[in-house]
């Protein structure tokens, strides 16, 4: 009987499950979206809710509890300055898992899991590009008329 049987092992061994659940939460708030198997996405929600859940709080001791599973600096320091502050008013919840279907090779149950709130990607420089041309178009439109 499967009595109290709290995880799915993946069919891998225990450093290498690890290692796997590190590398899927780290791409998680790298990229915000990740998509996997419905079984990894599951494992990996667990983890990634314990984490946001304790990146609410930025203190030294939470850091590098998170730091453990989380070798990247700078997606570390995402998820304390960017992402954590946008659940600062839920209580869990923070991520979806959507189904997408089955995988074609093997069948496996596909899906993605989302992070619920995004953060604001800043805005490319090619539209200041743009802008800067319109303003200079404009400038030399106006000095053909005056010299007419």
């Amino acid at each position: 009987m499967r009595h109290r049987h709290g995880f799915n092992a993946l069919s891998r061994r225990s450093g290498q499950r690890k290692a796997l659940k590190r590398g899927l939460v780290t791409s998680l708030f790298r990229y915000e979206r990740i998509e996997t198997t419905k079984a990894k996405a599951k494992e990996v929600q667990r983890m990634a809710e314990k984490m946001i859940t304790r990146a609410k709080v930025d203190s030294v001791h939470n850091r590098r509890m998170i730091a453990r599973d989380i070798n990247d600096k700078a997606v570390l320091a995402k998820l304390f300055t960017d992402i954590a502050p946008l659940y600062a008013d839920r209580n869990g919840g923070y991520t979806r898992i959507i189904k997408t279907g089955r995988r074609q090779g093997d069948a496996a149950e596909m899906a993605i899991l989302e992070l619920v709130v995004k953060t604001e990607k800043p805005k490319k420089k090619a539209s200041a590009k743009k802008e800067i041309k319109k303003v200079e178009t404009k400038k030399v439109e106006k000095e053909e008329k005056s010299e007419e």
